[in-house]
């Protein structure tokens, strides 16, 4: 196995866009579910940032760090602790303090609002599950942090990791000319984006991969990920019901219902408010992404919003590949090879679904879908997302395969007909238009 590989990831820039405006005038605060690599991309940024660095890692910390933080209010003291326990000499406005795992150390994030305005140090924190009543209670959440959120690699980070530094830009320029590829180069470019799919963006997962180029070794390191949400799911929930919420939203998916129902997956009803904070449990992990019903699609979407009536994706689609074959103790290389190359007799549309709820998230879009009942029929039309740009909306209808009808689109485009902008159906086949809909390849997604 070659050394753990350090990859180069977007978030970089935005830290690096806080360090110089801000000036220490804030603690840097970085959320993202567990493995998505924060610690990582802290310790590479401090290592190029400054001068010196000190990484408290308050999930393996030592006795002696736990009486420090009981006397941090006593600054001087507080960071000459920390250089003995640690062995660094610290420099003033010329070193960073990373707090990894702040959630488990609630008074030292208490304490960020006095670090800072001490500014001697800068101070980096990262953490999942920041908001869970037992990592807050008691305490008072300081407003000296700039908030950033670190999601799994997006598709052009994957492509970096694997040596390819044009793909991603060539889609963008294709889509913007709206110049199709030719049926060869989509066959390739489509086969790159499913391998994306099968591996996901956590840099465990992309590190095995190039390390065995076996898919069936990368499933068990995903296997491992998804075994410390869960463990993570029955600290916060010991009833076991936030972990079975998270373990079916495969099967939740593929029923093609129009909302993610609890009761089929909990046996009974919830009083909403035990329901409400298992749910806000699952986000404030960041391992799912959440769309809302819109009733009313229009411009300022979250005003129109039914938050009762939801659909569940896992935020990185290689756990979610991994999630939906659960029932073996590992996804055989055979099913992965149909997998990438789109021979698999089960409908995938749910997985082409995950992925493009990753990529609008990753991309800064908060996720909403409309469903509305035939006329005509028991029959339910849905939307799968719509984007707001500018004064217009924009729908998207997600296909798993080159299949080109596209009468949900059609019919919601004629309801709604003064408020829409682009319409696109995302499928597996080359960009192409078809009247005012946009046919195009979901590698291009990332670009909408």
């Amino acid at each position: 196995m070659a050394d753990y590989r350090i990859f180069k990831r977007k978030i970089y820039s935005q830290m690096l866009q806080w360090k110089q405006e801000r000036q220490g005038k804030t603690a840097l605060l970085i959320k993202g579910a567990r493995r998505v690599g924060k610690s990582t991309i802290a310790e590479e940024f401090a290592r190029h940032e400054y001068k010196s660095y000190i990484i408290v890692d308050f999930a393996d910390a030592p006795s002696a760090l736990w009486e420090a933080v009981a006397n941090i209010s006593d600054r001087n003291y507080f960071f000459t602790q920390l250089q003995f326990i640690y062995g660094v000499k610290l420099y003033e406005r010329e070193s960073v303090i990373i707090f990894d795992e702040i959630q488990k150390s609630p008074k030292t994030r208490q304490a960020i609002k006095y670090l800072v305005k001490d500014h001697r140090y800068d101070y980096i924190e990262t953490g999942s599950l920041l908001s869970i009543k037992k990592n807050t209670k008691n305490i008072v959440i300081p407003s000296e942090e700039t908030r950033i959120t670190m999601y799994p690699m997006d598709y052009e980070e994957f492509r970096w990791a694997m040596g390819d530094t044009a793909t991603v830009s060539l889609l963008e320029e294709a889509l913007r000319n709206r110049n199709p590829l030719g049926d060869a180069v989509c066959r390739q470019l489509m086969r790159d984006f499913r391998l994306y799919m099968l591996v996901g963006g956590m840099p465990q997962a992309v590190n095995t991969y190039l390390d065995t180029n076996n898919l069936s070794d990368v499933d068990k390191e995903k296997r491992e990920i998804i075994e410390l949400y869960l463990d993570d799911f029955i600290k916060i929930d010991p009833s076991g019901k936030a972990s079975r919420l998270f373990s079916a939203i495969p099967s939740e998916l593929t029923k093609n219902a129009s909302r993610y129902q609890v009761t089929s997956v909990l046996g009974r009803s919830e009083d909403k408010e035990t329901l409400d904070e298992l749910l806000r449990g699952l986000e404030d992990s960041l391992t799912v992404n959440f769309a809302h019903h819109v009733d009313d699609p229009n411009v300022g979407l979250p005003l129109n919003t039914d938050y009762n009536q939801y659909k569940m994706f896992v935020a990185d689609t290689g756990l979610f590949v991994t999630l939906a074959f659960w029932d073996k103790s590992v996804t055989e290389n055979i099913i992965y090879q149909k997998l990438l190359s789109d021979k698999m007799s089960a409908n995938l549309g749910y997985v082409y679904e995950n992925i493009v709820a990753q990529v609008l998230t990753a991309t800064g879009n908060r996720l909403f879908y409309h469903t509305w009942p035939s006329e005509t029929s028991n029959h339910n039309y849905e939307v799968d997302f719509i984007l707001s740009r500018g004064a217009k909306i924009w729908p998207i209808e997600v296909k798993s395969s080159g299949y080109k009808s596209h009468k949900s689109l059609d019919l919601f485009c004629k309801k709604f007909s003064d408020r829409i902008g682009d319409r696109y159906l995302v499928y597996t086949k080359d960009l192409r238009r078809d009247e005012q809909t946009l046919l195009i390849p979901t590698c291009m997604t990332m670009h909408l």
